[in-house]
């Protein structure tokens, strides 16, 4: 597991690694809450670029970190969703909040 956090133009990005489940979610979760605490970014970036495997806990993930973002008046994205979380991703329906963008890769 791991999340790197850094900033760019537009706020801050988090990048994931490894594997999203129950017990990495909440790990995640706290270091990407506390960075967003302190900096109040205008946008989170969420990159999912190089996650292996995501449960449903990647789902509430995606969900607390939006409404995170909400309460800051900020705006969430999610980026570089592989193929094989695609599926996941818009049986959940938040593909309706409009804040996703995939990557290209079929892994």
């Amino acid at each position: 597991m791991g999340v790197n956090i850094s900033e760019d133009f537009e706020g801050v990005v988090a990048a994931l690694e490894g594997d999203i489940d129950h017990h990495t979610a909440r790990d995640m979760r706290e270091l990407i809450d506390s960075y967003v605490s302190k900096v109040a970014p205008k946008m989170l970036k969420i990159d999912f670029g190089k996650i292996q495997f995501m449960d449903s806990s990647g789902i509430g993930l995606i969900m607390g970190r939006y409404k995170l973002m909400c309460s800051l008046k900020g705006e969430l994205k999610v980026i570089n969703i592989p193929k094989r979380i695609e599926k996941m991703v818009k049986l959940s329906g938040l593909t309706k909040l409009g804040i996703f963008n995939y990557c290209s890769k079929t892994t």
